[in-house]
């Protein structure tokens, strides 16, 4: 199985709206539109992961100064900073049949490598208590319960220093 890694383009958006609602429950999914405007707002750091020529998984998010994700960041591209200090890591989605093969570590590792790239502090994202440790993996911090309230979930707040 050779996965390959590439910048996304707007061919791909209706595939990536499809695999975002795979993966997360509607409240938290982004939607058509919001992918189509973060393709047009910071297409270097939106990455799919394609077998054979088919999307299988992708990792986007913005560069802001701030050091937490807050939820209006989800929801516009407005707070996108293109020389802002951190890569914020909004969604990282693999469909069920390629989990656990190592896909979502190769879109992580890539995406670290293009905050490094970009001369990026840091990496920050949120996630749901039960994934904290995965992200402990790759080197991030847990920083605590974020304010998060995006979709009605409770999130950590976790930080890689680069």
């Amino acid at each position: 199985m050779e996965v390959m890694i590439r910048a996304v383009c707007l061919e791909d958006l209706d595939r990536i709206t499809e695999i975002e609602a795979i993966c997360f429950p509607a409240a938290e999914a982004a939607t058509r539109e919001s992918f189509q405007e973060r393709i047009a707002a910071f297409p270097e750091s939106f990455l799919v992961a394609e077998i054979d020529g088919i999307i299988i998984g992708f990792i986007n998010g913005c560069s802001t100064n701030s050091s937490v994700i807050y939820d209006e960041l989800f929801h516009s591209t407005e707070g996108h900073i293109v020389d802002g200090k951190n890569l914020a890591v909004f969604g990282l989605d693999v469909i069920p049949e390629y989990r656990k093969q190592g896909v979502a570590s190769k879109l992580m590792k890539q995406f670290i490598q293009v905050a490094r790239n970009n001369g990026k502090e840091n990496v920050i994202l949120t996630c749901k208590e039960r994934l904290v440790h995965y992200y402990e993996s790759f080197g991030f911090e847990n920083n605590g319960i974020s304010n998060s309230t995006h979709g009605g979930s409770k999130w950590f707040d976790m930080t890689l220093v680069l």
